[in-house]
């Protein structure tokens, strides 16, 4: 089953059309399941090494288990709310902007 933000990041964006124009408005696609991965790991690593020099004197005397559970407690929400949605604007900015200086070089080509 697929949930609506389930289909709404993995499907391809098509080129949208402005309003009023004729020509077609080139929009970058949202970045690929292997990219998504890179970005989830740059936000995870960090979150979790630094979580651990913190935490770790503090849970030292606990279970294993028990620590990976207080370690994921605080990283995965930072991570998910804070620091993925943060990286994934950037690479969106860096996507866009190297869009359109393609398309600028392709209209210099072409004039």
């Amino acid at each position: 089953m697929t949930t609506p933000v389930a289909a709404e990041t993995t499907a391809p964006e098509a080129p949208a059309v402005a309003p009023n124009s004729s020509a077609a408005v080139v929009r970058p696609q949202g970045p690929s399941v292997h990219m998504r991965a890179l970005i989830t790991w740059i936000a995870i690593f960090p979150l979790v090494s630094v979580g651990m020099l913190l935490l770790g004197p503090l849970m030292e005397p606990l279970h294993p288990v028990l620590r990976a559970l207080v370690l994921t407690a605080f990283v995965v929400p930072t991570a998910v709310y804070v620091v993925v949605p943060r990286l994934m604007a950037g690479h969106g900015a860096l996507s866009r902007r190297a869009t359109e200086r393609s398309a600028q070089r392709a209209a210099r080509k072409s004039a």
